[in-house]
């Protein structure tokens, strides 16, 4: 997970947990003592447990395909998950970079539709997903699914809504996140993305100049 800097913010309260279990799961029990033990040293306030063979139709609701599902705040997980994962998703839940971590731990799994839901839930987490492009040793996965994303809200007014905050990456040290956020203004569709992407025609880096040219030209189209 990253340790990135990012204007927190913070809920004092301690997050409500919901755990889908069918009777024959493997990893279920274990995962269960864990969010019940979550529970009674208050890192979780509330646990909400589901068999889905007396429910079947919360997984329908839900869109949940296997067990064991865990819903922490705004973190969904499947599988297998430990103690210490659980507490830490429980503990970061309510800040940017816990949900910048998840977004991170997501993509990296290949989870980005996952990530999708999340965004169409609270658009403001798309800035988490631009946080993600500052670190320039990112995963193959992580920035795949970021491309992923930014071309499914490619010329939507939340792309639109971060120029400002892509914008600022155009001047990072590191050419690949100046070429990627380059590409990103231009999926942006939006007037103001030139001001940052001309500069990137005079920029160091030939594969950055490249990328702001065929940003420009598809700007004008």
């Amino acid at each position: 997970m990253n340790n990135g800097k990012s204007n927190e913010k913070n809920d004092s309260r301690a997050p409500e947990a919901l755990m889908l279990l069918s009777t024959h799961c493997v990893h279920c029990s274990s995962v269960l003592q864990s969010l019940a033990d979550l529970v009674k040293q208050g890192v979780l306030s509330r646990l909400e447990v589901i068999n889905l063979e007396q429910r079947p139709e919360t997984a329908d609701e839900l869109d949940v395909r296997s067990v064991p599902w865990v819903r922490i705040g705004p973190f969904e997980l499947t599988g297998e998950r430990s103690l210490a994962e659980l507490r830490e998703w429980a503990q970061t839940s309510t800040t940017n970079r816990g949900i910048r971590d998840y977004i991170e731990t997501m993509l990296a799994e290949g989870e980005v539709e996952r990530i999708l839901s999340m965004i169409a839930k609270d658009p403001a987490a798309m800035a988490r997903v631009i946080e993600l492009l500052d670190f320039a040793d990112e995963k193959l996965h992580v920035r795949l699914g970021i491309g992923v994303i930014m071309e499914e809200y490619e010329g939507k007014p939340l792309l639109k809504s971060y120029i400002p905050q892509l914008g600022q990456l155009t001047r990072h040290a590191d050419p690949r996140v100046r070429g990627d956020a380059c590409h990103y203004l231009a999926l942006s569709h939006g007037s103001e993305a030139r001001a940052f992407i001309l500069p990137l025609l005079q920029d160091e880096n030939a594969d950055v100049r490249e990328v702001a040219e065929e940003s420009l030209e598809s700007l004008l189209k």
